[in-house]
């Protein structure tokens, strides 16, 4: 007792009152951590599960690595492991070892060992263990408690040997690694939807002049007043589809203020993915403050890089998430305009979820306007005129009344008549705008719109097809044209499906615009075209 008291005697007070403290806990019971071996293997192996069945693991799955984890001898690790293998719980493989020239043996839990080891842990969490906090003070907490406490990213295991060894677990102990502070500012975990916001626009882009198409603004006005839940509006480039459907959505907004409106650019990076996401984002759906998702819609989106989405699961949910027949949705939309411009630049894989859009739109206030230079292949000719899903509008130039409109307002020379101007541009828009800037009728900058947009993307017997097809004076049929052009089967699709090719009564024509185009390859071309025409047509 003598040396006790004189060793008590040279300690500072505060230690004392250390000691004070641990002997009050230890009169009525220290805590005492025993973690039986298997308890520590199986707890360590599923630690590591994230690499069972790998071919390349690291040296934590091995017998030296679980020796010193566990803080076991080798040859007790063997031992151990034989058991656990006689019982099922775990299996043996022979592994490449990151770091290491040869393979070694490892060792992975089975479904069994998974099962077990769950079991256990649900009990070694439980278990009480002693820390010495940041303010100093000594507390008695449950082991899972223990790294949040001394601000680490110790596992339960790291503090359940080190409660076992050492009994008290210090705060800012070098061993624990760095301090990982709770006061900063936690960053929330990035959503499904982040970005989403800035893919699409509450109203329609600003655009040119608008001249003339009032009979498209009233077939719109006819679409959206009936229950047909697509309009279709399709072009050749530059035709002015977005600009009709920007100042007819403009007057809409003015006259129906609160009218919901999502308006979509497709680029040609863009997947049906970013559609249906942003497409969640604009409804309101989603996990961040102020959203909700009471049917879960957000599931139906791949987590993964790569994945695909789950069509028929996003079409589901999302239209009972518009109906809210439960009454979940605190705030939900009357009517959602969606607008996906140049829905081209997407191709044939956004078919899918275009038709499961479609699909909602019948059953909800979910209503869709689709821009394209080509025709979209997800519905058929039924949905148009029999089944009154879609309505279509096949935008061509403007009238030549519209065109004769336009140019009274430019100061132009007396030959540059309505007519002439009409018949060399196709009524196009752009072209009409180019004369207005430049007073050319065919500027450089529309003949290099046409080359750059319309014929250079062409396959090249695509483009010959229409070379032909411009040497004529009328309408030719298509047996002639593909006589000519030496042309096996029907008329190529990318000519009929971006208006680029007509098919008439009398033959097949093409668009005035790209016909004044192409004659001006003038020589010896142009007489080859003429020449294997003539031979066609007499044949």
């Amino acid at each position: 007792m003598s040396l006790i008291h004189n060793a008590l005697s040279e300690t500072s007070p505060r230690t004392l009152d250390a000691f004070v403290v641990l002997g009050s806990i230890m009169s009525e019971g220290i805590p005492r951590v025993s973690v039986p071996v298997i308890d520590r293997i199986l707890l360590h192996l599923w630690e590591q599960d994230h690499q069972a069945d790998h071919y390349l693991v690291t040296n934590e799955v091995t017998r030296p690595g679980i020796s010193e984890v566990c803080a076991m001898h080798p040859p007790n690790v063997s031992r151990a492991m034989r058991d656990l293998m006689s019982e099922g719980f775990v299996s043996e493989h022979m592994r490449s070892i990151r770091g290491e020239d040869r393979r070694q043996k490892t060792w992975q839990l089975t479904d069994d060992g998974r099962s077990v080891a769950r079991q256990r842990i649900s009990n070694l969490r439980s278990n009480k263990v002693l820390l010495r906090g940041r303010d100093g003070k000594l507390l008695e907490i449950r082991a899972d408690e223990a790294a949040e406490k001394l601000e680490t990213s110790l596992s339960l295991l790291q503090v359940l040997m080190h409660a076992q060894h050492e009994g008290v677990l210090n705060f800012g102990d070098i061993r624990f690694g760095a301090i990982v502070s709770s006061h900063e500012k936690k960053v929330p975990p990035s959503s499904i939807l982040s970005g989403a916001h800035s893919t699409y626009h509450n109203r329609p882009p600003s655009t040119r002049s608008f001249h003339g198409r009032s009979s498209e603004k009233e077939e719109l006005d006819r679409w959206h007043s009936s229950r047909v839940p697509m309009f279709v509006l399709s072009g050749i480039a530059g035709c002015g589809k977005t600009t009709l459907t920007s100042h007819w959505l403009n007057d809409l907004l003015s006259n129906v203020p609160d009218t919901e409106v999502m308006y979509y650019p497709c680029q040609p990076w863009d997947t049906p993915l970013g559609i249906a996401t942003s497409i969640l984002h604009r409804i309101g759906i989603g996990v961040e403050e102020g959203k909700q998702d009471p049917y879960m819609v957000l599931g139906a989106l791949p987590l993964k890089p790569g994945a695909r989405i789950d069509i028929d699961t996003y079409r589901r949910r999302l239209c009972a998430h518009l109906l809210d027949d439960a009454k979940l949705v605190k705030e939900n939309c009357s009517e959602l305009l969606v607008v996906l411009d140049d829905v081209h630049n997407i191709g044939p894989e956004g078919s899918h979820l275009f038709g499961a859009l479609l699909q909602v739109a019948e059953t909800t206030s979910l209503r869709l306007i689709l821009i394209s230079r080509t025709k979209l292949a997800f519905y058929d000719t039924r949905d148009v005129h029999t089944r009154k899903r879609v309505h279509e509008l096949d935008l061509s130039g403007l009238s030549m009344e519209e065109v004769e409109d336009w140019i009274s307002t430019i100061d132009l020379p007396e030959e540059t008549g309505a007519d002439k101007v009409h018949s060399i541009t196709g009524g196009h828009p752009l072209a009409v705008e180019l004369l207005e800037l430049y007073g050319e009728t065919l500027h450089d900058d529309w003949m290099r719109f046409l080359d750059q947009e319309i014929l250079d993307v062409l396959p090249i017997e695509s483009r010959e097809i229409l070379s032909i097809l411009s040497v004529a004076d009328r309408p030719v049929p298509w047996q002639v044209l593909a006589r000519a052009a030496s042309h096996d089967g029907p008329p190529p699709g990318d000519l009929i499906d971006r208006g680029l090719m007509l098919e008439l009564e009398d033959g097949m024509w093409l668009h005035e615009a790209i016909r004044t185009r192409l004659l001006r390859d003038v020589g010896r071309p142009l007489e080859e075209r003429l020449r294997r025409l003539t031979d066609a047509s007499d044949a």
